[in-house]
């Protein structure tokens, strides 16, 4: 094995639909990382490369194991393997985290409001956001959004819920959680992303403004989102974050 990456053992495994699951392995003394960052793990595989992916940590900084959220990808070199994983089986970690979907790329405009605006797995890094009490002491406003097709793929709900009173004494920022269905009609929010953006729905279900004064924008998960998100948001005169500077930050791992 290559001096790149350490060897981790699974811990737990979650399934929350024949598509989604989550784990949990062994994290390293040295392996520091800032919420939002991505890491790279790998799959040994006998007399060849290891098989390696991109994956947001779903885990709080402080913690002292790590978890990711993965999709399975039918035909995936990667994932069609992954989505056997059991307690006890091993994984490689590349030593060094990566990625700049994090809070402190903004640096104008000042915090007030704070929008994460993920698909499917794309809620990993926000999960991880929303674990570092520091953002509960920038922000006035956070608010969560979060997208899949069917009602079982929402996952993390409990855990999404609890997070205003496990976060309560660290600061007075008002957490909304917009879970939304595109695939079921009758569920209040139910078109995607751009869409609820530019009929201003996203907004009136928050009770929050978009605001190229006040507004940092995260956005995270599949590339067609990520795209039509951005659109619509520079349409209603958000800019791109570069150098610090702006409402607009994305993810390009992909």
């Amino acid at each position: 094995m290559s001096e790149k990456y350490t060897r981790e053992t699974v811990l737990s495994v979650r399934r929350w639909s024949p598509t989604l699951f989550s784990f949990v392995m062994t994290r390293p003394a040295h392996f520091r990382f800032d919420a939002g960052q991505f890491a790279r793990i790998g799959i040994e595989v006998p007399g060849a490369a290891p098989i390696v992916r991109a994956y947001s940590v779903v885990s709080s900084p402080f913690a002292e194991e790590l978890e990711f959220f993965s999709i399975v990808v039918a035909d995936g070199a990667f994932t069609s393997k992954l989505q056997f994983l059991k307690a006890g089986d091993q994984l490689l970690l590349e030593r060094i985290p990566y990625g700049y979907l994090t809070l402190a790329r903004y640096q104008e405009p000042l915090p007030q409001d704070l929008w994460l605006l993920a698909t499917g797995t794309g809620l990993a890094p926000f999960l991880s956001i929303l674990q570092d009490f520091t953002v509960w002491q920038s922000y006035r406003h956070i608010v969560l959004a979060y997208s899949v097709r069917t009602l079982e793929e929402l996952a993390y709900v409990t855990e999404i819920n609890a997070l205003p009173e496990l976060f309560r004494d660290e600061g007075g920022a008002i957490f909304q959680f917009l879970p939304i269905v595109t695939r079921d009609s009758t569920y209040p929010l139910h078109e995607r992303l751009p869409v609820l953006i530019a009929s201003g729905r996203l907004e009136e279900a928050a009770g929050v403004a978009l605001s190229l004064e006040s507004s940092h924008v995260m956005l995270c998960g599949n590339p067609q989102m990520v795209d039509d998100t951005r659109n619509a948001l520079k349409a209603r005169g958000l800019t791109m974050n570069r150098r610090g500077v702006g409402n607009i930050a994305v993810e390009n791992y992909w």
